[in-house]
């Protein structure tokens, strides 16, 4: 169909372009694995040659390239773009947004953030039976969010069992008037239990005052974290301790729990509308990132969703409801409210191209024609 003569997949992410990392991929292959968590192509973390991926895309004589991935995996798409342009090469790259933690710019949201966020509410009612199970009972959850909050943000909301949630972009402090450790000392004795939600990203900066941050980085080049769920949870121990009052706390840690299941059936529908307006575009020749914008499926400029990161606005409407929610404090001074919108305000500034005589009104790039072997 559509004179396309071979689709292949490649294995454990870029470097399976020049590893030989090549699989067949047909109808039957596909059939099923929608049914399943996790990668049946494989993934990898770190980076790449883009030289050497695009010099094995023109050996190969491909012509359409799809990339699936979250926000480093578009900036990676965006790099073996503007090498294939440069060479003159007849390819289309079509990226398509997948990640759990909804942090890619510019789209409603990522293929992968439903289902992230209806598990992350097991471990949520689990923390809140724990909780109302003890005497002055703590259930901890930690999500995924490394600098997004939206799982934590939404599941709390889903949820309605939350006390309080911690992202990374709402500042917090512990001790003194207003602080997490009051309001947490405050909730038992209102409700004899609470639950608590944290987002790995939230409260690096608390941690590091205590603990002697580490400068390493991991394969992709993102500082490691801190546990902050092990630190509050060691921090609210002491701290009834030394008021001399019974409590207890139960830690839970789902994150690749969360990851690894399947896609739930609004995610399933989602991605089979990114698969085909992402094949429809690359087949008229296009370049891109696909996302629905305000609820119409578009096609992005790369250089759009890899400027700047999709963040939780904390002077939104959305994160009001969360604190009427909950009934937590912000926890928030004027300087980091003044902070917020200053943040908002130039992540709403859009970027321009690299490319100075690049024409920023173009709704996405093209790229030249596709050639005319028919191999994907």
């Amino acid at each position: 169909m559509y004179n396309v003569n071979n689709i292949f997949g490649i294995q454990n992410g870029y470097k399976g372009f020049y590893s030989s990392n090549y699989v067949a991929i047909t109808p039957k292959t596909v059939n099923d694995i929608h049914k399943r968590g996790g990668t049946v192509l494989g993934t990898s973390r770190g980076g790449h040659d883009t030289k050497k991926i695009v010099d094995n895309i023109q050996d190969r004589g491909i012509n359409q390239v799809y990339i699936i991935g979250g926000d480093g995996t578009q900036k990676g798409a965006y790099e073996i773009y503007k090498e294939i342009r440069k060479r003159g090469l007849k390819v289309a790259v079509a990226g398509v947004p997948k990640t759990i933690d909804n942090d890619i710019a510019i789209i409603d949201k990522s293929f992968g953030f439903d289902s992230a966020v209806e598990e992350a509410q097991r471990a949520i009612n689990s923390a809140h039976v724990e909780a109302c199970s003890a005497e002055n009972g703590i259930g901890l959850v930690k999500l995924m969010g490394r600098y997004s909050g939206f799982i934590a943000m939404y599941a709390t909301l889903a949820s309605r069992d939350v006390d309080c949630c911690l992202i990374p972009e709402s500042p917090f402090y512990m001790d003194g008037e207003g602080g997490l450790l009051q309001y947490v000392e405050r909730r038992l004795k209102e409700n004899k239990h609470m639950v608590i939600v944290v987002a790995e990203g939230a409260g690096q900066d608390i941690i590091a005052k205590s603990i002697p941050a580490s400068d390493q980085l991991d394969a992709s080049g993102n500082k490691l974290l801190l546990d902050i769920g092990l630190w509050l949870t060691h921090k609210i121990k002491d701290h009834f301790k030394s008021k001399k009052m019974e409590m207890t706390i139960k830690y839970i840690d789902p994150t690749y729990m969360i990851r690894a299941i399947p896609s739930n059936a609004a995610d399933n529908v989602y991605c089979t509308l990114l698969a085909h307006s992402a094949i429809h575009g690359a087949m008229a020749g296009y370049s891109f990132t696909v996302g629905m914008v305000n609820g119409r499926h578009a096609y992005i400029p790369f250089y759009r969703v890899t400027s700047t990161r999709n963040k939780v606005k904390i002077t939104d409407r959305m994160w009001a409801r969360l604190l009427s929610s909950t009934n937590q404090p912000s926890f928030l001074r004027q300087k980091d409210i003044d902070e917020a919108r200053e943040a908002d305000r130039l992540t709403n500034k859009p970027p321009l191209p690299p490319v100075a005589n690049q024409n920023v009104a173009k709704a996405f790039d093209q790229s030249a024609s596709a050639s005319s072997n028919g191999e994907i």
